[in-house]
């Protein structure tokens, strides 16, 4: 047996097939050798030199076994950069290893051949060809390569690559282990029955569908009437069958898709992810889910933030109104208020002696647990929001700081919600504190109209009293106005001043109020010195 394939080495190193001598056991691989003919010799080979001795090993009888001399068909036929061998060689590859094994068939080629080249060279040669399946130049009288470039120089180019890669191959730094297996076995412990080797589960959707079409025969010419030329029933119904069973395979390609898509397959990933949510935030993303059969990756995740987000100030909402019916004016007050109801909600469950005593020495036993991290709609009530306004210089007052109630020394009035915070106010262009800080003003208080009673005001009165500020309620009693029909034109005026960069005019806020000349200019003037518009 003259062939040694060497599967042990890296891959796209030199490899390929081996030729020794059966009697000496040298290299003939690069030389010329001699092969029986012979039927009982199989694969025999022999060195010239063996050869010329008369050497005899087994079976094989120099005397009387033919033989044939095989040179080195090293000698471009197809392709100018692919010698005659080494088409052999791929064929023999091919046919051996099954087309698309192409890290296999280079192994088998050698020359430092790499997979995609063969790819390349296979499909450029033999299926791009316009003589399909046989190459471009499939004559055999034709030799046009062969004669354009000459043995020698053929050889010396190929030794010249060879020597060029091995070269490249010593200097390349070592190659990383495989992280995923290549076996194609259930090894994927996290997804029960994943076989990453195949990318396909053990129990596909729709997993019997091969059942119906595993014994279905199609044998040419079966199915014509040959009277009247039209498909026979049964035939028909082979395709009705064959139609359902591809729109199976569509519907098990495309779950695949969304598999790999939104990355289903890191489940411990995906896990920890899911921990750090709230149960109200897991049971939202789950009923979001068949959404992502429509949408890729991106969009499905900009789609659960802005739930998650909804879903946070819809939280944050509640508790800020149930804040307000409990009379609760400041966040730091609210937190307190948070915490002595969950005291009094625990303090509330029945507890039996057993239950207190168990208790108690597991709280003394155990350490405390770790805080768990803030919701969504916790962050936007909390005390320290990111984006209440700084202390300026104007709020000290002969060097001294004016502390606040809810133990803050911003410059933050407790409970003052008018926009106006020690003369920095919140509106935009300048006069509120985002282009530069105003000075301190006072308080506005709305003067009386000449001929018009105030009108006071109480929750019997007026339902939607609760939604104003003080001072707000106070100019609702100047001008005699409910606080519905006010909270409209303060909407308009607001969105009006929006277009304008923050800035209105006088004449235009009457216009908006449709009210009488004093109430409109009252309305502005509170306005303007609440910080919400600039004077334009």
């Amino acid at each position: 047996m003259g062939v040694i394939r060497k599967k042990t080495i890296t891959r796209g190193g030199e490899g390929g097939v081996k030729y020794v001598c059966d009697v000496c056991s040298s290299d003939i691989t690069s030389t010329v050798r001699i092969r029986c003919a012979d039927s009982d010799c199989s694969d025999f080979d022999l060195c010239v030199s063996c050869f010329a001795k008369g050497e005899a090993r087994n079976a094989h009888n120099p005397a009387t076994h033919a033989f044939r001399v095989i040179e080195q068909n090293s000698f471009p036929i197809f392709d100018r950069e692919w010698g005659a061998d080494e088409e052999l060689l791929l064929l023999e590859g091919a046919e051996i290893y099954g087309l698309g094994s192409w890290a296999d068939i280079a192994d088998h080629i050698g020359g430092f051949r790499e997979k995609d080249e063969v790819r390349d060279h296979y499909l450029s040669t033999y299926v791009d060809s316009s003589h399909f399946p046989l190459p471009e130049r499939c004559s055999p009288h034709d030799c046009e390569l062969a004669n354009e470039i000459p043995r020698e120089e053929f050889q010396a180019r190929k030794k010249r690559r060879i020597e060029e890669r091995r070269d490249a191959a010593k200097n390349a730094p070592a190659l990383q282990p495989k992280t995923k297996p290549t076996a194609s076995v259930p090894s994927c412990h996290e997804i029960q029955g994943y076989m990453p080797g195949r990318l396909e589960f053990e129990t596909e959707y729709a997993n019997e569908a091969e059942e119906a079409v595993q014994l279905m025969q199609f044998d040419p010419g079966d199915g014509l009437n040959p009277r009247t030329g039209e498909l026979e029933p049964e035939m028909e119904l082979k395709l009705t069958v064959m139609d359902i069973y591809n729109a199976r395979l569509t519907q098990r390609v495309e779950r695949k898709k969304v598999i790999f898509e939104h990355n289903l397959l890191e489940y411990r990933e995906n896990t920890k992810l899911e921990k750090r949510r709230t149960k109200e935030e897991r049971d939202l993303l789950q009923k979001a889910k068949p959404f992502a059969r429509m949408m890729n990756q991106q969009d499905f995740e900009e789609l659960n933030q802005g739930l998650l987000d909804e879903l946070n100030l819809r939280q944050a909402i509640t508790q800020l109104q149930e804040w307000r019916n409990m009379r609760i004016g400041d966040l730091r007050s609210g937190e307190k208020y948070e915490n002595e109801k969950a005291s009094r909600i625990q303090k509330a469950i029945p507890m039996g002696s057993m239950d207190r005593e168990r208790l108690a020495s597991a709280q003394r036993s155990k350490q405390p647990p770790p805080p768990e991290p803030p919701s969504g709609s916790a962050l936007l009530i909390a005390p320290e929001l990111p984006a209440r306004l700084l202390p300026t210089p104007a709020a000290e007052v002969n060097g001294d700081v004016k502390p606040l109630t809810n133990g803050h020394t911003d410059g933050l009035a407790n409970g003052q919600t008018n926009g106006q915070v020690n003369g920095v106010t919140n509106g935009v262009n300048g006069v509120n504190g985002v282009n530069g800080h105003a000075a301190p003003k006072q308080r506005y208080t709305a003067q009386p109209i000449s001929g018009v009673q105030p009108m006071p005001m109480t929750q019997d009165t007026a339902p939607d009293l609760h939604l104003l500020t003080p001072e707000e309620v106070k100019l609702c009693e100047v001008i005699r106005l409910q606080p519905k029909p006010y909270l409209m034109i303060k909407e308009q005026i607001l969105k009006e001043a929006l277009k304008t960069n923050g800035t209105l005019k006088k004449k235009q806020a009457k216009e908006i109020c449709r009210l009488d000349s004093q109430k409109g200019g009252r309305i502005f003037d509170f306005f303007i010195n609440s910080g919400w518009v600039g004077k334009a």
